[in-house]
């Protein structure tokens, strides 16, 4: 099983998790409780987390990720609920403060 260390107030949290785990579901459901969270569909960036260690077993950056968080993706962040656990990963929540980006309105023209 892999193990997710979670670096959270000066903490750091470590628990086994289920292979193709997804750390948001595993928030909702209160197994993994200390990982922020939002919407969990990858629009509202409060899940955002820092890789730490462990990147090289993760996906690639999904749409989701590359339209949320843009250069970011090169500075190692990811949004959690977009991740399936594979093996183990070393992540942080901490500080991070990114907004998703502004959607365009739609305007009326006459």
């Amino acid at each position: 099983m892999p193990k997710v260390k979670l670096h959270k107030d000066g903490e750091v949290i470590e628990k086994e998790v289920d292979k193709n785990a997804n750390l948001v579901v595993m928030a909702g459901i209160n197994k993994f409780p200390e990982i922020k969270y939002g919407c969990g569909m990858g629009r509202c960036t409060k899940c955002t987390c820092r890789v730490l260690g462990g990147a090289e077993n993760l996906q690639a950056p999904n749409w989701k990720e590359e339209k949320m968080l843009g250069d970011k993706l090169e500075e190692g962040y990811r949004l959690t609920c977009q991740l399936s656990i594979q093996e183990d990963i070393e992540i942080t929540q901490d500080n991070i403060k990114i907004r998703p980006p502004r959607r365009k309105s739609a305007s009326l023209t006459k």
